[in-house]
C-alpha cells in the first residue's frame, strides 16, 4: 500500500465527533422539558453526576455522545415547535365550547401499560404527563391516602442506579386545564434509603458461592462506582444540587503530571521533642473511621469564586491564601498547619482556616489569628454528605456488631476510595472535586489535632500525632477516650515505654 493509499484508508476510517450544543444551553434544554438528570442518565445508561458534568463543561465521547446530542437536538426542536405554535394567531373559538371538566389535549401525555400511583392523589392512574403518572380528569382524583407511601423495594443486585428527583424548589406548573405537574422531590424527602449495601453484599456472596475472600475482593473492586451511586440515592430530595465537574482555579491544578497542586492540607507528622525525666508507658491509639467522620465538613456547593481581603465568611467554604500565625507550643502540641519548613503565605483549606480561627479566639488564645490574603470559595453547607455518611456509618456499625468482615471491608473501601478518587482520577469520572478531596482530608487532620488538644487539656502527655488516625499518649487515656471499634471510639495499636531511668532509680533497682 502506498503512502497515499494509507492516508485514504485513514480518512475513510476517520469519523468526526457529533457536535453538541454549547455548555450553557444543555441544562436549560433539559430543564425546559422538565426532565430530571436522573431520567436522562437512565436513558443514556450513565450516572446522574455524569450528566451534571456534561452540563458543567465536560464532553462525552463515542456512542454516548451521539445519544446525548440526539436528546439535546430533539429537545431544541420540540421547544422551537412549541414556541412557534404559541406565536401563531389565536383561532376563533368554536360555537360550542368544551365542557369545563374536559381535559385539554396535551402533547406530553402518554398512556401507561400498568397503572401507577397518581402524583396528586396517590390513586392508580393510567396516564402520565411529562413523565409524572396522574389522572387527566380532576374528577378521577380521589382523596390523598392518609398512610405514607410504602418504602421502596430494594434495588436489584448490580451497580446501584443513580436516580435524582426533579428540582424541588420550582413552583407547581400548570400543564393544561385541570392538570398539574408536581415535582416529586418533596414527596421523596421522607422516604428512607433502601439497604443497598446489604442487598449488594448478599448478591455478590451468592455469586461467589459464599466464598468470603472472593466476594470481598469483588466488592472492593466495585467500591468507587457503588459509592457514587449510593451518594446519588442519599441525595434524593436534597435541598442542594451538586456541581460535579466545576472549573477549577490554577491553584488546584497539578503543576506537573506527577506533581501536586498548591494546596496545603495540614497533615500532622509530629513527635514531642523532649520528654520529662523518667520512664513513661505510652499507648498508641488508632482513631476509627477518620475519613468517614471527616465527611461532615463545610463543602462548597458550586464553582469557586475569587475574593480578596482579610475576611472570612462562615457561610462559604473553599481554599484560602493565608500567612499562618507563629506557633509557640511545639513542645507539647503539634502545629495546626502540620510540618512546614518554608515560611510565608500558603494556600490552606476551610477546615485548617477554621481550626486556626477557633484556637486564636479568646476562649483558647493559643496563637494570633491568621492573615487572609485571598480566597476561592462558594456557598457551603456542612450537611451536604450527611445522609451518605450516616448510611455508611450505620452499615459499618452493623457489620462490626454482626462480625461481618465482608461488609466491613466493603464499606471501608467505599468511603476511603470515595475521598481519594474525587480529584481528577481516572477511577472516578462522575465527580471531579479536587477542592472537596483536599477539604475532607484536611478535616480528618483537624479532627486528629483536636483529639491531641483534648488529651493535653485532660492532663495526658501527648507524645506523637501522625496522619489522620495515629495518636500516642501517656497517662490514663481511658478516662478521656472510649475504647472500641465505633467511629467515636479508639483502638489500642501498641503499648511501649520511652525515657530513661534516673541514676537513683537504677541504684535502687540494683
Amino acid at each position: 500500500m502506498t503512502d497515499f493509499e494509507a492516508i485514504d484508508a485513514l480518512l475513510a476510517r476517520a469519523k468526526q465527533e457529533t457536535p453538541l450544543p454549547p455548555v450553557e444551553e444543555r441544562r436549560p434544554l433539559r430543564e425546559a422539558l422538565n426532565v430530571s438528570r436522573a431520567q436522562l442518565a437512565q436513558a443514556l445508561g450513565v450516572g446522574a453526576s455524569t450528566v451534571g458534568g456534561w452540563e458543567s463543561g465536560r464532553d462525552p465521547s463515542g456512542e454516548v455522545r451521539e445519544k446525548y446530542a440526539y436528546f439535546l437536538n430533539g429537545a431544541r426542536t420540540k421547544l422551537d415547535t412549541a414556541a412557534a405554535a404559541a406565536a401563531e394567531p389565536a383561532v376563533a373559538p368554536a360555537e360550542e365550547p368544551a365542557e369545563a371538566d374536559e381535559p385539554a389535549d396535551l402533547d406530553d401525555v402518554d398512556e401507561l401499560a400498568d397503572p401507577q400511583p397518581c402524583v396528586l392523589c396517590g390513586q392508580p392512574a393510567r396516564h402520565q404527563v411529562e413523565g409524572f403518572p396522574q389522572h387527566l380528569d380532576p374528577a378521577d382524583c380521589g382523596p390523598a391516602p392518609a398512610a405514607p407511601a410504602p418504602e421502596p423495594a430494594p434495588e436489584p443486585a448490580g451497580r446501584f442506579e443513580a436516580r435524582r428527583p426533579a428540582q424541588t424548589d420550582r413552583p407547581v406548573r400548570q400543564a393544561g386545564r385541570g392538570v398539574k405537574v408536581v415535582p416529586v422531590g418533596r414527596r421523596m424527602q421522607g422516604a428512607g434509603t433502601p439497604d443497598l449495601i446489604t442487598s449488594t453484599v448478599t448478591a455478590v456472596l451468592t455469586e461467589h458461592a459464599g466464598d468470603a475472600e472472593a466476594a470481598t475482593a469483588a466488592l472492593v473492586k466495585r467500591a468507587i462506582p457503588d459509592a457514587m451511586a449510593l451518594l446519588d440515592h442519599t441525595r434524593k430530595g436534597g435541598r442542594y444540587d451538586i456541581v460535579a465537574h466545576p472549573w477549577l482555579p490554577d491553584v488546584l491544578r497539578k503543576q506537573t503530571a506527577r506533581g501536586a497542586d498548591q494546596v496545603w492540607e495540614g497533615r500532622p507528622k509530629w513527635a514531642r521533642p523532649e520528654l520529662p525525666a523518667g520512664v513513661h508507658e505510652v499507648t498508641a491509639l488508632d482513631v476509627n473511621g477518620a475519613y468517614l467522620s471527616a465527611l461532615k465538613t463545610h463543602l462548597p456547593l458550586g464553582q469557586l469564586e475569587h475574593s480578596t481581603g482579610d475576611h472570612h465568611d462562615r457561610r462559604r467554604a473553599g481554599i484560602h491564601l493565608i500567612t499562618p500565625p507563629a506557633w509557640n507550643h511545639d513542645q507539647v502540641l503539634p502545629n495546626p498547619i502540620g510540618n512546614r519548613d518554608e515560611a510565608g503565605p500558603l494556600w490552606v483549606t476551610e477546615p485548617t482556616l477554621r481550626l486556626l480561627l477557633r484556637i486564636s479566639s479568646p476562649k483558647h488564645a493559643l496563637c494570633e489569628p491568621p492573615v487572609i490574603h485571598e480566597s476561592w470559595t462558594s456557598g457551603a453547607t456542612e450537611g451536604l454528605l450527611e445522609k451518605f455518611r450516616i448510611t455508611l456509618k450505620d452499615a459499618r456499625d452493623k457489620a462490626i456488631a454482626d462480625g461481618d468482615d465482608v461488609t466491613l471491608e466493603y464499606v471501608k473501601a467505599m468511603y476511603s476510595k470515595f475521598v481519594s478518587t474525587m480529584g481528577e482520577s481516572n477511577y472516578n469520572r462522575e465527580l471531579y472535586r479536587t477542592d472537596w478531596m483536599h477539604l475532607i482530608r484536611s478535616q480528618a487532620f483537624a479532627n486528629l489535632w483536636w483529639k491531641a488538644h483534648r488529651a493535653y487539656d485532660e492532663g495526658l502527655m501527648v507524645v506523637r500525632a501522625m496522619g489522620t488516625d495515629e495518636l500516642h499518649v501517656a497517662g490514663d487515656w481511658q478516662a478521656v477516650f472510649p475504647e472500641g471499634r465505633g467511629v467515636t471510639e479508639v483502638k489500642v495499636k501498641d503499648v511501649y515505654t520511652v525515657g530513661t531511668r534516673t541514676e537513683s532509680e537504677g541504684t535502687g533497682n540494683a
